[in-house]
């Protein structure tokens, strides 16, 4: 790792979970959410966050099959049309500079979500992709992520 941002800055890692405490206080399902949150981690190359997320989907209890497909989720008949518009939203905000934020794209998720679930949505995006900036810019280790929701399961048996 090249540095520790949350010890060096513990008011941006506060900052940071500020956001994610907004996007979990809202009704989106968190497998909406992992979903998300790792498209955005493949689109910016983030291998720590690919980790981190995929171990969460998994302990949530999403499939392999959902997960391996994800990168071509537009040709796989895998996801919900709410699941879709979140992906194409992510997308779209988080390649900005290529797409501009299409209005169709826009409308095609403001059909699936609420003015509030679209608000969240858009912060759980701005999130992930400030999470992704930091572990690749500085080098967050890849590997030893152990999801709470498997820690949860384990405790229970």
């Amino acid at each position: 790792m090249r540095l520790d941002y949350g010890k060096t800055s513990p008011a941006a890692l506060h900052a940071m979970l500020g956001l994610e405490h907004v996007v979990g206080e809202s009704t989106l399902e968190p497998e909406l959410l992992d979903l998300v949150k790792l498209r955005a981690s493949q689109l910016n190359g983030c291998a720590y966050c690919l980790d981190m997320h995929s171990k969460d989907a998994r302990a949530r209890g999403q499939s392999e099959q959902r997960l391996h497909v994800l990168a071509a989720w537009r040709e796989a008949p895998f996801y919900s049309e709410r699941e879709r518009a979140a992906l194409a939203w992510c997308e779209a905000l988080t390649l900005l500079p290529q797409t501009g934020a299409p209005d169709e794209v826009y409308a095609q998720t403001r059909e699936q979500f609420d003015e509030h679930e679209l608000v969240a949505l858009t912060l759980a995006i701005v999130a992930i992709n400030g999470w992704n900036r930091l572990s690749v810019g500085f080098r967050a280790e890849v590997g030893g992520y152990v999801s709470p929701l498997a820690r949860k399961e384990q405790a229970q048996r």
